[in-house]
């Protein structure tokens, strides 16, 4: 037989996720938005990878999600007989 359980509630085993540093924030917020952010979408969704874009949402009745996240897909169409940059 197993061993009962000796509390009555599950407690964390202290296991936390790891901080990033300041360096690698700071090098993903200068990253974001730039030209080459969208040019390496942009090839990514060529090869027929799965893009993800952030854009303003449509719906303005929906005041507590300013921008939305969509499928590539859906904003630039089927990737497919599109040359992919090299």
């Amino acid at each position: 037989m197993g061993k009962k359980k000796s509390r009555a509630t599950q407690t964390s085993g202290g296991k936390h996720c790891q901080k990033r540093s300041a360096e690698s924030k700071a090098q993903r917020i200068e990253y974001k938005n730039t030209f080459s952010e969208g040019s390496n979408k942009r090839a990514s969704w060529a090869r027929g990878r799965n893009v993800v874009l952030t854009i303003p949402n449509p719906n303005t009745n929906e005041t507590n999600k300013p921008f939305i996240r969509v499928n590539a897909n859906e904003v630039w169409g089927d990737w497919r007989g599109k040359k992919a940059p090299k």
